[in-house]
Order: structure tokens, then C-alpha cells, then sequence
């Protein structure tokens, strides 16, 4: 009995995910990773529970490839900046490096965290510029760290996102002193929210 009562909850859960990110307008692919749902089971659900008008289209083609979106000066690096802080207060990403993580990010507890993180975001930004598709890809390029990573300013503490082979080190958006190597969760205990530090995050 307890047997099928935990493959019905890992069941219901999965559904849940998957209506979630159907809502946040994921692709088909984005949806299959981290549910495991077939295709015909996600395009089931859109046409059962969406409704024509309702305002939730269906993307087609890849998901976004490009780390460079997120570096941008101006409103989206910002945004971009602030949704890393959302992620990793969420405990979507970890707080220590973990190569590993890329391969097994994609879960359903890790993907109700994604979404609880993402919708925190749209809440408290005034006019969020990064849409449900690019934060997946933001939270799995993170987790990597291949291609782009969290490093903390030495100065004032702000997380910055930085391209990981770089010729030379850049300047941080908070304080615009220069970022030195350093681990990716500052020594000492934190006095002040990682959110506080983050250009473009919400001050309280």
C-alpha cells in the first residue's frame, strides 16, 4: 500500500511540475528534462488544461544557448544578476561549486524550486526582462560553470557573473572596484541578505 502511495505522489508531483512549467511558456524539451514526461504526455496536458486565449503559448525551436545574454550591461545583466541571488536563496543552485550538479539539476524537487525561484523574481522585479527559458539555462550554465560562474566581489561581497576564461579580470557592477579570484561564497558569516548586494535586486 505505501508502495503506491509514494508512485502516486511521485506522479501527482510530476504532473504538477509539468502543468507549472507549461504555464511559464517552458518548451517541450525543457519540460521532458526535468519531469521525464514523453512528449505525447506533455502535449496531452497542454491541450486538456489550456485553454485557447488563455494567454500561454507554446515555443517551438531550442532552448536559449548563448551565456553572453546574461553579461549584458544595462536592465537585462541586472536582472540577470539578480535572478542568480533569487536561485541560489532558493537552494535551486548550491552554494559551493558542484560540477556534478549540471547532470542532476534537472529534477522535479529541483524543479519546483526553479519555478518557486523564477516566480519570486517576476514578484519583486518591477519589470522582469528574462523570461522562464533563459532562467533554466541561467540555473544549468551556473551549475556547470564552465561557460560562465558566480564570483564574489572582494570588496563589497556583490555577486557578479563572470565568463570563466576571461584575458583579464573585470570590475563589479555594485562597487566598480576590480574582481580578484575568490571562492564562490565569501569566508565569514554573511551580515546582510545576498540579495542586498545585487545590482538590480530589491532593497529592503
Amino acid at each position: 500500500m505505501r508502495l503506491t502511495d509514494d508512485r502516486y505522489r511521485r506522479d501527482r508531483m510530476r504532473l504538477e511540475l509539468a502543468m507549472r512549467l507549461i504555464r511559464h511558456e517552458a518548451r517541450t524539451q525543457t519540460i521532458r528534462r526535468w519531469t521525464g514526461l514523453s512528449d505525447d504526455r506533455i502535449r496531452k496536458l497542454f491541450r486538456s488544461y489550456i485553454r485557447p486565449g488563455s494567454g500561454v503559448r507554446r515555443h517551438r525551436g531550442k532552448s536559449p544557448q548563448q551565456v553572453g545574454y546574461f553579461l549584458r550591461a544595462g536592465s537585462t545583466g541586472a536582472d540577470a544578476h539578480a535572478l542568480a541571488s533569487v536561485l541560489l536563496l532558493f537552494g535551486v543552485l548550491p552554494t559551493k561549486p558542484d560540477p556534478s550538479l549540471a547532470r542532476r539539476l534537472p529534477s522535479i524537487p529541483r524543479g519546483r524550486l526553479l519555478c518557486d525561484a523564477y516566480e519570486a523574481y517576476r514578484r519583486v522585479s518591477p519589470k522582469p526582462r528574462i523570461d522562464f527559458e533563459h532562467a533554466v539555462f541561467l540555473a544549468l550554465a551556473l551549475a556547470a560553470s564552465d561557460e560562465i560562474r558566480i564570483q564574489w566581489c572582494p570588496h563589497c561581497e556583490a555577486l557578479n557573473l563572470v565568463e570563466c576564461v576571461v584575458l583579464q579580470e573585470g570590475d563589479c557592477r555594485a562597487c566598480g572596484e576590480p574582481l580578484y579570484n575568490k571562492p564562490a561564497v565569501p569566508n565569514g558569516r554573511r551580515t546582510t541578505p545576498v540579495a542586498a548586494r545585487i545590482p538590480g535586486a530589491p532593497q529592503h
